[in-house]
């Protein structure tokens, strides 16, 4: 499977919690990312969020649609996030959600993870094309 890595930037915007999510400590954001190097392109990611900052524990969940080229191949997909914290060390679980490709990113699978090294987010994107 093709493993491609770059780096993405991003700006967040909270939003307001949804009745009862205050009631958890959950928060919500939507964040913006231009991604750079063999993914080039733009998306949008809603995400509801927990974290204990005492414990440096925690919790997300995100839907992110892509729009952009990925290794010259132009169309969209979208993304399930679904990751824990626990004590500092991150767990990531980012998936294509299936059937989202569209125009010549059709039949996309694939797992993408993320590492923030001096404060400049990096992506490694392990992708494949069914068929």
């Amino acid at each position: 499977m093709p493993t491609i890595k770059g780096t993405f930037d991003i700006t967040g915007t909270p939003q307001p919690n949804t009745e009862g999510s205050e009631a958890v400590g959950a928060m919500r954001m939507v964040f913006r990312k231009t991604f750079h190097g063999p993914l080039q392109g733009t998306s949008v990611v809603e995400m509801m969020g927990i974290m204990y900052k005492e414990t440096l524990s925690g919790a997300y969940v995100a839907l992110e649609k892509i729009t952009g080229t990925l290794d010259g191949r132009t169309g969209s997909f979208c993304m399930q996030h679904s990751s824990t914290m626990a004590r500092g060390n991150p767990e990531q679980h980012i998936t294509v959600v299936p059937d989202s490709g569209t125009g010549e990113l059709a039949d996309l699978s694939g797992s993408l993870s993320i590492d923030i090294v001096e404060k400049v987010h990096h992506y490694t994107f392990v992708y494949e094309f069914a068929g």
